[in-house]
């Protein structure tokens, strides 16, 4: 039987497909981003603590309070917002639960979601199995910025939404304040709901991160999504949160119902312990995460022969790193990421997954782009880029 045409022409998540050809070939995995360290040991330990103090049975659907309460004093620590943690916060199973849960929650059947290409490649499966009709607005080489006359040309009468990405998986952008008041105007002049990702809000290397719910006037039509997992190392966690106002919540809890219900319950508790009494880790882990980004960008701009260097655009926030491969000869990035591993040991992702397969203009636009991580430790991206040295990159 074959599944439900909701899914028809979405493929399988390139980072299963690309952490199975690590493993099958003992390469080194610079795909998936995944840290191959975890996180504090004292957030470690309050999960323990859960554990064996009976926090075993459901949590309740929108989330344990205490976790609740402590997203809400993140949001207030970090960005003077105050959301109410009763009505105005609620936890998911990681921010991809999220994603789908505000899309299900919001998107009618013919709605249009307007969103930055390219994109994490959940936005687009559950865009689809919402049924809505996505509108991507492409971030650009060799900057990877937003155009603003772009975005408005993407906005029509059936445009519901915005899916926002700042800091941006996987160009590395950090949107600058005035790309997110020239986003926050089409919201207000169009009346959208702005959905905003921002998973990488504290890994960023000097340029800083503004939440789009803080501009005037965004409060209310914006659904901000976060989790653990990135900021603390703890990506199989899967402890995430969305806040904003009590309707698109109410949405996101909705949907999330008929999901998971409730989200991981011994795990909210460190959750909460996390945000309130670690708050400095994330800070640490950006300014460690600096260090590696500039050890792999270093590393793979000295790639290729004379003439033949590797265009590396170093990021300003996230845990990754583009490449464009032209210069070694491949018009196409899957085939090089295929290659790669028999080649060098090394796993990579092609970036064309993330650029909409429906528009042939847009699917170019990434087809020799190719995404490296830097959450790895310093011995593991020297082993690789050693790896990558000695061996032949070029086209065949």
């Amino acid at each position: 039987m074959r599944p439900a045409s909701r899914l028809a022409g979405i493929p399988p998540t390139i980072f299963t497909e690309m952490s199975a050809l690590a493993v099958r070939t003992g390469s080194v995995n610079l795909g998936q981003g995944f840290p191959d360290a975890d996180g504090p040991a004292e957030v470690l330990a309050a999960a323990e603590r859960a554990l064996e103090s009976g926090h075993n049975q459901y949590a309740p659907g929108p989330g344990l309070p205490a976790l609740r309460e402590a997203v809400a004093r993140h949001q207030e620590r970090h960005y003077g917002l105050t959301p109410d943690p009763a009505t105005e916060v609620v936890i998911t199973t990681g921010c991809t639960e999220g994603i789908a849960a505000a899309l299900l929650g919001l998107v009618e059947p013919g709605d249009e979601v307007i969103v930055l290409e390219p994109y994490y490649d959940s936005y687009l499966a559950m865009i689809q199995v919402a049924g809505g009709v996505r509108r991507p607005v492409p971030l650009r080489a060799p900057d990877f910025h937003l155009d603003v006359e772009a975005l408005r040309a993407a906005v029509t009468e059936r445009s519901r939404l915005v899916l926002l990405n700042t800091p941006h998986n996987p160009t590395g952008t950090v949107l600058t304040r005035e790309e997110l008041e020239a986003v926050a105007a089409v919201a207000r002049e169009h009346d959208l709901v702005v959905v905003t990702d921002e998973v990488y809000e504290h890994l960023t290397f000097g340029a800083a991160h503004t939440p789009i719910a803080t501009l005037p006037g965004m409060w209310e039509r914006t659904l901000t999504l976060s989790s653990l997992g990135k900021s603390y190392s703890l990506t199989g966690w899967k402890v995430g949160w969305a806040t904003g106002p009590a309707e698109l919540v109410g949405a996101v809890l909705a949907a999330k119902q008929w999901l998971t219900f409730t989200s991981g319950a011994p795990l909210q508790p460190a959750a909460a312990y996390a945000l309130d009494e670690v708050g400095h880790w994330p800070g640490e882990l950006a300014a460690n995460l600096r260090a590696r980004r500039d050890l792999l960008c270093e590393g793979l701009a000295g790639l290729g022969g004379p003439g033949s260097r590797l265009d590396v655009r170093v990021p300003d926030g996230t845990y990754f790193a583009l490449t464009d491969i032209s210069s070694l000869g491949w018009s196409d990035g899957m085939a090089f990421c295929q290659a790669l591993p028999e080649r060098a040991g090394v796993v990579a992702i092609p970036v064309q997954v993330f650029y909409d397969p429906d528009l042939p203009d847009h699917a170019d636009l990434g087809a020799q782009l190719v995404r490296w991580t830097f959450c790895k430790r310093p011995e593991v991206i020297e082993e690789a880029l050693d790896r990558l040295a000695k061996a032949d990159l070029t086209a065949p």
